[in-house]
């Protein structure tokens, strides 16, 4: 039997150098009140995220990511976007995953900001 169509996605930002992130604003679809699952937001050096990754944000309690339960609470889209607060985190790569929506199987990222520093 064939493996079924998953909504999983993810988008990765390169920063071209290492730096220190302090807060990620994302936005998806926000026209409708909606919420995407399984959100988690993850900062690397590594650019296959297999190594040194710290996961700044996590919305996947049930870990149906498989990259770990996370402890942050769903939000509904709204067009202020969702502030997360990075805490420094340091790395070059910041990855975004988020697994479909409460209206659709789609993922709609509209923006993302990440701001911080360039790593001393």
């Amino acid at each position: 039997m064939g493996r079924a169509w998953t909504r999983q996605q993810w988008v990765q930002i390169d920063l071209a150098k290492r730096a220190n992130v302090y807060a990620i604003l994302i936005w998806h679809f926000h026209s409708q009140a909606r919420v995407y699952r399984d959100v988690v937001v993850q900062v690397s050096d590594d650019p296959t995220f297999k190594s040194g990754v710290n996961t700044i944000f996590s919305s996947d309690f049930s870990n149906d990511l498989g990259l770990g339960a996370g402890k942050n609470l769903n939000y509904i889209e709204t067009y202020q976007g969702k502030l997360i607060d990075a805490k420094g985190a340091t790395g070059r790569y910041v990855r975004l995953y988020s697994n479909g929506n409460t209206a659709n199987k789609l993922n709609h990222y509209i923006e993302v900001e990440v701001w911080g520093k360039p790593a001393a």
